[in-house]
């Protein structure tokens, strides 16, 4: 089985805790109503590893939280993994049209969006 990936827009600015999102103009339509929440959580590609030696690692040492054994990819937030998408929740400061300002998204600039889905108990 296979899947495509259509990304909705890309993160534009990065300025210390702040992000500014661009969502394409077809998908703005879909922004519809997300002003009601305080927070969301962003999916992202993790592009600047993307490439076939990190997609095929399946263990890792988790060095960020001190660990020093192997473990599985998937219980990890290795960037190295079959799939490289990111996800953080972060606050929805603001809503300029299609542009979505943002605390706490740790994505770099450039980085493709793959999707956004409210938190519902905010």
């Amino acid at each position: 089985m296979s899947g495509v990936v259509h990304f909705i827009g890309v993160v534009e600015n990065v300025e210390d805790d702040t992000s500014t999102i661009l969502i394409y103009p077809e998908f703005t339509p879909g922004l519809d109503g997300l002003d009601a929440y305080k927070r969301l959580y962003i999916l992202y590609w993790l592009h600047e590893g993307d490439n076939p030696a990190r997609r095929a690692t399946l263990r890792v040492v988790p060095r960020r939280h001190g660990a020093t054994e192997e473990r599985g990819v998937f219980s990890t937030h290795s960037p190295h993994r079959p799939n490289p998408v990111g996800l953080t929740i972060v606050e929805l400061v603001k809503r300029e049209g299609n542009r979505l300002i943002v605390k706490g998204l740790d994505a770099f600039e450039g980085s493709p969006i793959v999707d956004i889905k409210p938190e519902e108990h905010n």
